[in-house]
């Protein structure tokens, strides 16, 4: 088993699996339909490509390391008419997370096709970005592969938070793991429309995944070395 340890963390990220028109929400972390999207972007295939459906098959879970704050954007814009000329202005609700902190764990049991994963995310075909364009990436996003499950490799990973968020919470801390139920032990499941069938602009269809929690302790990085 392989794993990819990835980074989600910048000023912005939206991450959202039930926007309505002008009312674009954000959930309270990334979804794996997300994520599936942005390897997609980053192997190079178009939103209809069949192979994205395969990208279902990786192992997924998060770990929330800095939950953030929601900001809400109110946000106006025009569109054009087809002669040209400016049609009526309108509005649309915007929501982010500012200031959060994830990492993203994605496995397999094919080492060759994470091979191919990793080389494709460090070097991308289509830039990805935090859930919409306006949200770039961070320089340090990856964190590295390890030779274990999702759920093992983000329980042994050290604190990703922000410095100021640490010093902010000292002492011991719960951080919060959700992913595919089938890789937790007695999960509370919960199904989620997150799974792929097609990105198509014509007809975007996603089903129903279910996702499991589970709740893990960690020491500050302050802590980690006291004897």
């Amino acid at each position: 088993m392989k794993t990819i340890l990835l980074k989600f963390a910048g000023p912005l990220q939206s991450w959202g699996t039930d926007s309505q028109f002008e009312n674009r929400s954000t959930d309270r972390y990334p979804s794996k339909s997300a994520v599936i999207g942005m390897l997609a972007a980053s192997l190079g295939y178009s939103r209809d490509d069949e192979r994205i459906a395969k990208l279902n098959h990786l192992d997924f879970a998060i770990r929330i390391d800095q939950p953030g704050e929601l900001l809400n954007d109110y946000h106006i814009a025009r569109r054009f008419r087809a002669n040209g000329q400016l049609d009526q202005a309108y509005v649309t609700n915007r929501q982010y997370l500012q200031d959060a902190v994830f990492v993203v764990a994605l496995g397999s049991d094919d080492e060759k096709w994470i091979s191919e994963i990793e080389h494709a995310l460090r070097y991308p075909y289509f830039q990805p970005f935090l859930g919409r364009r306006s949200n770039p990436l961070s320089p340090d996003f990856f964190i590295g592969i390890e030779n274990q499950d999702v759920i093992s490799s983000l329980e042994g990973l050290k604190w990703q938070a922000s410095d100021w968020y640490i010093r902010r919470n000292s002492g011991k801390v719960i951080l919060s793991i959700y992913g595919d139920a089938h890789l937790m032990d007695n999960p509370a499941t919960q199904m989620v429309r997150d799974e792929v069938i097609s990105f198509s602009q014509k007809e975007r269809l996603h089903g129903y995944r279910a996702v499991g929690r589970k709740d893990i302790v960690l020491m500050p990085r302050s802590e980690e070395s006291h004897d």
